[in-house]
């Protein structure tokens, strides 16, 4: 199904063909709603390329196109500015077809293989509110690949290797050293330790900080870790146990936000591609040493900045973070061959990937037409715009968040609500949590309010629940299906339809920039605009059949059109509230 704005566009195109330019075409919603629903700003280049008068270029291309049935009306203002206002029959056209398939505004067939890197938790680490954005941001941007088009590998990549797995094992070691794993005859028989997630949580935190307090400890923390990446069975099977109890929470959490995964891999499945990368690296001749460090130069001639080189090997001997992130991409070119790579991170590790990247496609390790991206992403903060603690001052466990919303929520739900009440609030809370986090672009640093961004009023994921369940709500009681749009009555649904209309191009804006604010600064405008409809008329009551037909077809569509761009945001819908 052709999309409207693509015909109109082709048709332009197909004018100016005949006044013999070849151009590509672009229309774009007026920024003056008074002269027209949209505008084409092309004729000044052309005009001024080919040495003409662009009033005189823009008078000639509205003779051509002002009789066809799409236009209402087309005049030209300022040098050569064509203003388009639509006839209803193609703006009727054009939401009828979407009540036929709501994907009409989304599909744009892309075809590329994206693999996203998201979410990256520390195993036997507790989820805090930090790790809230990767793995939301990094959700939604999976689901909107795949509404426009693209196949997904999507991976959590869990943060399980490296010295802090070996502080971990060695507090474990030290607080049960007759433990069947630290026997030298272990040969991976089942040992009874009940560890729980409780246990890591407390044991983590303990083990870091007597390590960094003394040399002795950190030096048998890295010659347990230097044991478990050979695969020792005593040490590695704790490990794997260490991962087991460590994942079974972070997926429940996950789960509840909505977030999954293709994969769950983590630097441990990267280490083991680190052999046969190195032996490919030193290949290549591009390993330098510095300071007793195995290194790759990243620095490139027009650098206005210090780019220091991409360590490899550590001075003593210790594989690095960059090394096991080149591993990845290692493998994940082998495996999957993906047409791009996106990364969602913390935006102060911009140095970080730009070095990996450069590494990369210096060694010609990578496809040249292989695109590396990096999505940094600023900071979550409390309402006094500082890092969200707890009473005790210590970062916020993102549990911790979802119960104080979820307590918010719960107060917010009518009384008669008591059936699922705890599991509706708790919905409620993660679109609350979610939407917020979502909405300001995504290299921006924000507040998180508890009680502003639970209100059921502005520009909140509450006020969009209530809106679109209060749709459906309406739908069901006409208790009737529903057809076509016959007549747009009141200028406020041309409004809508042409906010329906520019959807496509916000779609394609939000795919290319990585972000998903304009698709929330979308929700809330269509939303708007549909409550400010629904308080003037009464749509239930009215007595004009074709009227009460096109607003309660009028009402599916967007409310069709809400739950699909609610899904791409990852946020469920309660059946009430």
């Amino acid at each position: 199904m052709d999309y409207p704005i693509s015909k109109i566009e082709a048709k332009i195109a197909n004018a100016l063909q005949k006044l013999g330019y070849e151009e590509e075409v672009v229309i774009i919603p007026s920024n003056r709603p008074e002269l027209g629903d949209y505008q084409y700003n092309g004729i000044m280049p052309i005009a001024k390329k080919n040495g003409l008068n662009p009033l005189e270029l823009a008078q000639k291309l509205v003779d051509l196109i002002k009789n066809e049935p799409e236009f209402k009306n087309l005049n030209i203002a300022g040098p050569g500015f064509i203003n388009i206002s639509f006839s209803d029959s193609f703006l009727l056209d054009f939401m009828n077809k979407s009540l036929e398939d709501i994907t009409l505004n989304y599909k744009q067939n892309f075809n590329k293989t994206i693999f996203l890197d998201y979410g990256g938790p520390n195993v036997a680490k507790v989820l805090h509110v930090g790790h809230l954005r990767s793995a939301n941001i990094g959700e939604a941007l999976k689901r909107i690949c795949l509404a426009t088009g693209n196949k997904t590998i999507s991976d959590v990549h869990l943060g399980d290797w490296g010295r802090p797995m070996g502080m971990v094992i060695l507090e474990i070691k030290t607080r049960y050293p007759d433990l069947a794993y630290f026997q030298e005859n272990y040969q991976g028989e089942p040992v009874n330790f009940n560890l729980t997630n409780e246990d890591l949580l407390e044991l983590y935190p303990i083990a870091t900080t007597k390590a960094k307090e003394n040399p002795e400890i950190m030096e048998e923390a890295r010659l347990i870790n230097y044991k478990l990446q050979n695969k020792e069975p005593g040490y590695y099977a704790l490990w794997q146990k260490i991962v087991e109890v460590s994942i079974k929470e972070v997926k429940r959490l996950y789960k509840i936000l909505n977030v999954s995964f293709d994969l769950w891999e983590g630097e441990s499945d990267n280490f083991q591609y680190m052999e046969e990368m190195f032996e490919y690296l030193y290949s290549k001749d591009i390993i330098k040493e510095s300071e007793g460090a195995k290194v790759i130069p990243v620095k490139e001639e027009n650098d206005n900045k210090e780019m220091p080189p991409l360590i490899l090997i550590k001075s003593n001997g210790a594989v690095s973070y960059e090394a096991t992130d080149l591993a990845a991409i290692w493998e994940r070119t082998h495996k999957f061959n993906p047409d791009e790579i996106w990364y969602l991170t913390d935006k102060r590790q911009e140095l970080h990937f730009t070095q990996v990247f450069r590494a990369a496609q210096k060694s010609n390790m990578v496809n040249p037409d292989l695109k590396l991206v990096f999505n940094g992403f600023g900071t979550m903060n409390g309402p006094d715009g500082k890092p969200f603690k707890t009473r005790d001052g210590g970062v916020m466990p993102l549990k911790e968040l979802l119960a104080r919303v979820t307590k918010e929520c719960e107060k917010r739900l009518m009384p008669s609500i008591t059936e699922n009440r705890e599991n509706i609030a708790e919905t409620i809370a993660v679109a609350a949590i979610k939407y917020a986090d979502l909405l300001p672009f995504r290299t921006t640093d924000y507040n998180f309010d508890i009680e502003k961004f639970t209100d059921l009023n502005g520009k909140t994921g509450t006020y969009l629940l209530y809106s679109t369940i209060r749709m459906k709500s309406l739908l069901n009681k006409a208790n009737t299906s529903v057809s076509k749009i016959k007549v747009i009555s009141t200028p406020i649904e041309r409004n809508i339809i042409l906010c329906m209309l520019d959807l496509k191009r916000i779609i394609k804006r939000s795919y290319e920039n990585y972000s998903l604010n304009e698709i929330c600064e979308y929700l809330y405008k269509i939303t708007n605009l549909y409550n400010n409809f629904y308080a003037e008329n009464k749509i239930l009551t009215e007595e004009n059949t074709d009227k009460k037909m096109s607003w309660l077809t009028l009402t599916k569509i967007i409310y069709d059109n809400n739950c699909y761009l609610l899904n791409i945001l990852g946020i469920n819908i309660p059946e009430k509230m």
